[in-house]
């Protein structure tokens, strides 16, 4: 337990933080996601194909898959170091399911209040 007063605000603030941002990177992709399924209906080819659609959304699309895998193999070996691995299905699904802009902040905070607990 971090016995500065100061250090623990910046803590809880930042907790706030990274809550916040999990809550933001939650919404935003899935307003999209909705307003793509909706127009289109549900089909993950159709998906797959518009994400490659073109050399930018490519790159976007593999920048997002590489950072995402990074992303799982980080958090594995932490959560492995501190005998929790099965918490890592939690933030895998989060990023298959919402995305990376989700899953890292939501990770983030966990861990922060782990460390305070």
């Amino acid at each position: 337990m971090n016995k500065n007063p100061n250090a623990s605000r910046q803590q809880s603030i930042l907790r706030w933080i990274y809550l916040d941002l999990t809550v933001i990177g939650a919404a935003i992709p899935l307003y999209y996601f909705v307003q793509h399924f909706s127009e289109l209906g549900f089909s993950l080819s159709l998906l797959l194909a518009q994400a490659f659609a073109n050399p930018v959304a490519t790159a976007l699309t593999s920048d997002l898959l590489i950072s995402s895998f990074v992303f799982w193999i980080f958090a594995g070996v932490q959560l492995h170091a501190k005998g929790q691995v099965k918490s890592l299905a939690i933030f895998i699904l989060l990023n298959l399911m919402i995305g990376l802009s989700c899953a890292l902040p939501a990770y983030l905070w966990w861990s922060t209040r782990q460390q305070q607990a």
